[in-house]
């Protein structure tokens, strides 16, 4: 299966004219997940089907760091796309997958943010069709730019969703608990498209990556019997 988070790192490091240093960057690390190769995680890779497709929108760097969770979701779903946003130029790979005739895209950002007819809560897609989850994966000051910035996107219904959890997510901060991050935005819209195998292998699979990326940085033991290493171990093929 492509990831196509990977396809897009590698295409955003060819057009850089000096190279991309995140932190830790002297660590060795497994190209395939990105951790540590002392922690690295590709032997629970999980295998589930699932009707739903995502694609993500990402801002200029976001692909280039170890810690984003757009590349969790391409490894568990084979219908993932990712694109780089742009202001002034649409990739037109984006926008022939947006007119495919089987997908249904949804816009997932607050209903806040977006005129009301264009708000939906549920999934519900037009029979034939399946639901493509389009996310917008970057900061969140970042994220309402692309929205209102991204006058492709206005012909698509916005899906709010109302998550009663904060987020889990511990590689990176947020000032408010109720921002979840990108993997899971998509693991809750799996979770409502009926993909329930999907969004619980993509959480199980988010948490044993924080928990091994962590545990290497911070010096601690790996711990392949925790709740999450559980939690995703039925998923693996």
């Amino acid at each position: 299966m492509s990831n196509s988070v990977a396809r897009l790192r590698e295409e955003r490091l060819a057009r850089s004219l000096k190279p991309f240093v995140a932190r830790g960057s002297r660590m060795p690390r497994c190209l395939a997940c990105r951790l540590a190769q002392s922690h690295c995680m590709c032997a629970w890779r999980p295998q589930v089907a699932a009707r739903s497709g995502v694609c993500l929108l990402m801002h200029d760097i976001e692909a280039l760091k170890p810690s984003n969770t757009g590349w969790l979701i391409a490894d568990v779903l084979a219908d993932n796309s990712a694109f780089g946003w742009s202001r002034i130029e649409v990739d037109e790979r984006l926008l022939a997958l947006l007119d495919d005739p089987q997908w249904q895209p949804y816009v997932v950002f607050p209903a806040e943010y977006a005129v009301p007819e264009r708000v939906v809560e549920r999934v519900a897609p037009p029979a034939g069709k399946r639901p493509l989850f389009i996310l917008l994966d970057a900061t969140w000051t970042e994220a309402r730019k692309m929205f209102r910035k991204s006058p492709y996107l206005d012909r698509f219904p916005v899906l709010s969703l109302s998550p009663e959890q904060h987020s889990r997510y511990r590689l990176r901060r947020s000032t408010r608990g109720e921002h979840l991050c990108t993997a899971e935005v998509a693991a809750l819209c799996l979770e409502q498209a009926g993909d329930q195998a999907a969004a619980e292998a993509l959480d199980a699979y988010l948490d044993v990556f924080s928990e091994r990326y962590l545990s290497f940085k911070r010096h601690l033991p790996l711990d392949e019997q925790s709740e999450a290493h559980r939690r995703l171990r039925p998923f693996i093929g």
